[in-house]
């Protein structure tokens, strides 16, 4: 009769387990994948985004808790979403909104107000609608990116934006404590939306930084959604910014 004992691996607990994740911009890409991530983590999900098609499309795929369709820059609308969940919750996490490139002179005052907008006064807007139905040591989760610190031409009001986030965000923390709040600043991302804006030099990009990152290869949604996950799990972690990027920054 042999003696040998059978080692049985150690179930891991998921990360997230009986907490309820909020993505703000889920229905494709970087939010898409962090609600996958999240919902296989143990999680509860409920998705935002203006395109109801889509949503829905995206809330059966990842088997959400609840879905609406709305535009975030409304502040009354994003006021009524908060007011309407049923239940605390735990983390937001805000994709919505993207990069606004071009010379600053050639902007006028709208464009402007639209490109500081969709950062830090959508973030400002979330977190006084969500930090009354926030569980203490949930987060409020912002994205970013490191493209546009090198100021340079062409990039314009990209630049000023990205260097005001990090500050704005460590402020946001110490005044929604103890809800969490945290940046991730990502690179050259491959989703939808960067297709969208490549279009026939999207596969010319891919393989320019796969020759160059020091990760030898590009980064994609769900590496960003890892590194969100983990802020959100990890409560040790505000007012931080969290580069990811292969290490783009250092090598443009």
């Amino acid at each position: 009769m042999s003696g040998a004992t059978t080692h049985v691996p150690a179930q891991r607990e998921p990360e997230l387990a009986g907490q309820t994740v909020v993505v703000i911009g889920g229905s494709a890409g970087i939010g898409l994948e962090t609600a996958r991530r999240a919902r296989s983590e143990g999680a509860d999900v409920i998705l935002t985004g203006r395109n109801a098609d889509r949503l829905e499309k995206a809330a059966l795929e990842v088997g959400t808790a609840r879905s609406a369709a709305f535009d975030a820059n409304e502040p009354a609308a994003l006021e009524r979403f908060f007011q309407d969940l049923p239940a605390p919750i735990d983390h937001v996490m805000v994709t919505a909104g993207g990069p606004h490139y071009g010379p600053l002179l050639e902007m006028d005052s709208g464009q402007v107000r639209e490109a500081v907008s969709e950062h830090m006064v959508l973030a400002l807007e979330v977190a006084r609608s969500a930090v009354g139905r926030m569980r203490p040591g949930g987060t409020l989760l912002l994205m970013g990116g490191t493209g546009a610190r090198r100021v340079g031409h062409g990039l314009g009001i990209a630049s000023a934006t990205t260097a005001a986030m990090p500050p704005f965000v460590a402020a946001l923390a110490l005044e929604l404590a103890p809800v969490r709040v945290n940046l991730i600043a990502a690179g050259f991302v491959d989703t939808p939306l960067s297709a969208s804006l490549l279009g026939g030099r999207l596969e010319e990009r891919r393989n320019e930084l796969r020759a160059t990152l020091p990760i030898g290869r590009v980064v994609g949604p769900a590496d960003v959604a890892a590194l969100a996950v983990h802020i959100m799990s990890n409560t040790a972690l505000t007012g931080a910014t969290y580069d990811i990027d292969g290490g783009q920054q250092f090598v443009s």
